[in-house]
């Protein structure tokens, strides 16, 4: 998959949404400045999904990664990943990074953590199943999670995956800025997840930005 073309079905994905970006060697910037932007596609093994790799770097020193599986093969795979992105990930980036907020499509709150106010962009909880619901005390446990941690005065991302086996045995993954957060993780193991004889993954992902009065 040439990545060219990946980056221009992105950067139509962005335009859709009314952000206009520009083309920057690898890159699509805003107005030739940050936030910038780019994805790349790696196919899977055969019968596996691919892997469509975001980057948005918000700063000279931070970046956001998120990576969404896709299915099928080479363009079709492209589009499976890109819808499955839109749908849960990039509303809140937008929101975010691009002061671009649709609330029909992400949950907004204010947190209060440590002495400061954060506005909050919620994904949704996106099951492998459309059968499923999430643990009511999902958001509450991640306030609660949150207020352990030192928070510097400044945009934060937090992505949650869990992979529930047949047998009911867990796999879960909390990253907090990037980097694995055992808070996170014991959040996701101690709530009460879905009880059923079939497996099924979920994940979410989370910004928080300061309050700005």
């Amino acid at each position: 998959m040439n990545g060219n073309t990946v980056q221009a079905d992105l950067l139509r994905l962005f335009e859709r949404h009314g952000v206009e970006l520009e083309l920057d060697e690898d890159w699509l910037v805003t107005d030739g400045d940050f936030p910038a932007v780019r994805a790349s596609w790696q196919e899977g093994a055969e019968g596996a999904p691919g892997r469509l790799d975001v980057d948005v770097v918000i700063s000279e020193e931070r970046h956001i990664e998120e990576s969404v599986a896709g299915h099928g093969r080479g363009d079709a795979g492209v589009r499976d990943a890109l819808n499955a992105f839109e749908r849960n990930v990039l509303y809140v980036l937008l929101a975010a990074c691009w002061y671009v907020t649709d609330d029909r499509r992400i949950r907004l709150q204010s947190w209060e953590l440590g002495m400061r106010s954060w506005d909050v962009f919620i994904g949704p909880l996106a099951f492998s199943r459309d059968d499923l619901a999430a643990p009511e005390s999902l958001l509450s446990g991640l306030q609660d999670a949150l207020r352990n941690e030192s928070l510097g005065g400044h945009l934060h991302w937090v992505r949650l995956f869990l992979r529930r086996a047949d047998d009911g045995s867990m796999v879960t993954e909390a990253l907090l800025d990037n980097q694995p957060w055992p808070g996170g993780d014991r959040l996701l193991g101690q709530l009460a997840w879905p009880s059923t004889g079939q497996a099924y993954s979920a994940h979410c992902f989370i910004a928080l930005d300061i309050r700005d009065y």
